[in-house]
């Protein structure tokens, strides 16, 4: 579903450039869920910023569903983050105006999809905060937040999840319980890809794909995943 070939991304020039992905290659099959490791600086969160096109290569390539995607104009971009890659953020970047519901609508804002809002409730109901539809941010907790930003994220069907640190902001037991959500997203055919320095949230993906300054130095298949 998703191929990375060698792509390579380094920021500024000449003496002062620094490489921050340096020759990457790796793919996503359908349905898996990926776990991106390694110490801060070692180019994880650039890795899912070119994936979802909001930083460009250098060099390499990405092909997202037999489409070459990294070499397309801003418009096209646009609509594959809006149809096909979708994100959770560690800020989780809600709108503090609008109600939970409105931001979960925001991505279909410009769609033409029916039953929008029938959909988006739905959502909310599955992340257990369908009495909280009409709360705006700052009358939730960090968890919830969290909650209706995954919700936001899974309403227009992507074939892609990008996660960058989704319980790094969170303490034990409300990480624990969106690692819960992340994984039956993924028992249930979703893909996903999720940054993270936890090990133990780590081990709830398929595969853990290790990052040393913008290098992969390991790809490990996990045989203890956690259900």
């Amino acid at each position: 579903m998703l191929e990375i070939k060698g792509v390579t991304k380094i920021y500024g020039q000449g003496a002062s450039s620094v490489t921050a992905l340096n020759n990457v290659s790796f793919r996503v099959e359908k349905g898996e869920f990926i776990a991106i490791m390694g110490p801060s600086g070692s180019g994880k969160s650039t890795l899912l910023n070119v994936i979802g096109g909001l930083d460009r290569l250098s060099r390499g390539e990405i092909i997202l569903d037999e489409q070459r995607i990294d070499n397309l104009g801003e418009d096209d971009l646009v609509s594959i983050r809006r149809g096909k890659i979708s994100y959770v953020f560690q800020q989780y970047h809600l709108l503090p105006s609008l109600t939970a519901l409105e931001n979960v609508l925001l991505p279909l804002t410009f769609c033409n999809a029916g039953g929008k809002q029938h959909r988006a409730l739905e959502l909310l109901e599955r992340m257990g905060l369908g009495k909280r539809a009409k709360h705006k941010p700052n009358q939730l907790s960090g968890g919830e937040q969290q909650r209706v930003a995954i919700a936001r994220a899974l309403v227009n069907e992507p074939l892609l999840t990008l996660a960058d640190e989704p319980t790094g902001n969170m303490d034990q037991k409300t990480g624990k319980e969106i690692l819960d959500l992340f994984s039956q997203l993924n028992n249930e055919g979703r893909s996903i890809i999720m940054v993270t320095h936890n090990r133990e949230a780590a081990e709830r993906a398929q595969k853990i794909i290790v990052l040393e300054d913008g290098r992969i130095v390991d790809q490990i298949q996990n045989q203890r995943r956690v259900l």
